[in-house]
């Protein structure tokens, strides 16, 4: 899967590292001192890279578990993110990461361990916070969470944790169809897995390396016929001239496969860019009319207007409301649209 590795002096003996190496025996090992001399160098062309990523392993340090962003929640509180991987090995046109950074490469990092113990003591913190309910932990918001668990063994590794963890709760955010680490698993009744979907008329055109939107379906009645708490994540919400038929017709097949009843939680997103990733993709993809048409700029935020936004998003929570009740269903804020309970 990679013709090219880079590793970090430091972890170069780690026994993840060293596992990992095994697994791709085939690629060229570069040594380096620390993995920003290849992810954050300048001059590097995004898209060429894409086509051939490299992988690089490397230690994460300072923060590794953040603050979600306000508003980012589907049930508990306080809640937190972290990112044990750096860009995706899909190619999804509207992912915020292809503005985010300079390099395609992706980068995990291999020192689980210390996202463990940071884990820990947030939650440490928050059981004795007067406000806090449940916390929960999000991965996959740089990455996907499972999309390189052949290689990484990250969900592997992180359910064990989360097993003798069960005052917190972790989501897992994936479009990956993989699912041998969780079937093989006993489940985890605080282990979310969140699958994000969109119509398939969104997904062919603008999810280059995804699997399917059918087969993340299946995915997701395997799982939940296995016992595993599961999400739907329609994330981002993306506007076209079909888009009544595109979703009704979306939400019909999911819901046609998995049962409401035991379903964990529902959110939806507008599709919205941080403005300088917005300015970078659209040099990416200067024609491309995803990044040209409907959208406007307020707040340093770039999204669809506003009526364009809350027409959406009117929409689809109104044809969502025909399957689920309100208090599974989680919108997400957006910078055009105020959250809509209807």
């Amino acid at each position: 899967m990679f013709d090219l590795i880079y590793i970090e002096d430091e972890i170069r003996d780690h026994p993840r590292t060293q596992t990992i190496l095994a697994r791709l025996p085939q690629a060229t090992q570069v040594r380096c001192e620390r993995y920003g001399e290849v992810f954050n160098r300048s001059q590097q062309n995004f898209r060429l890279q894409k086509q051939r990523p490299a992988l690089i392993l490397a230690a994460k340090h300072g923060k590794r578990v953040l603050p979600a962003p306000a508003g980012y929640g589907i049930g508990g509180v306080p809640n937190f993110y972290f990112s044990h991987i750096l860009n995706c090995p899909y190619d999804c046109r509207y992912c915020f990461l292809q503005g985010m950074y300079r390099s395609a490469h992706l980068v995990l990092f291999v020192n689980y361990e210390d996202f463990q113990d940071d884990i820990h003591a947030a939650i440490k913190e928050a059981t004795i916070c007067p406000t806090a309910t449940t916390p929960y932990f999000f991965s996959g918001y740089d990455g996907d969470s499972m999309a390189l668990e052949g290689i990484t063994d990250f969900v592997t590794d992180f359910l064990k944790f989360f097993a003798d963890q069960p005052q917190a709760c972790f989501e897992i955010r994936t479009k990956s169809v993989r699912l041998k680490p969780l079937i093989n698993t006993t489940p985890l009744a605080n282990c979310i897995v969140a699958y994000s979907l969109t119509p398939d008329l969104v997904a062919r055109r603008y999810e280059s390396g995804a699997p399917p939107v059918e087969r993340r379906i299946m995915a997701l009645a395997t799982l939940q016929q296995h016992g595993w708490p599961v999400g739907l994540r329609f994330d981002p919400l993306i506007y076209h001239d079909q888009y009544r038929q595109s979703y009704s017709e979306l939400f019909a097949k999911v819901f046609a496969a998995i049962n409401p009843a035991t379903l964990h939680s529902v959110s939806l997103g507008q599709f919205r860019l941080p403005k300088s990733v917005y300015k970078n993709m659209h040099a990416l993809f200067p024609d491309e009319p995803l990044m040209a048409w409907g959208l406007e700029e307020k707040a340093g935020m770039v999204s669809y207007r506003t009526e364009l936004a809350q027409q959406i998003h009117s929409f689809c929570s109104e044809e969502l409301y025909r399957y689920i009740d309100r208090d599974i269903f989680f919108p997400c804020p957006s910078t055009t649209l105020p959250v809509l309970n209807l």
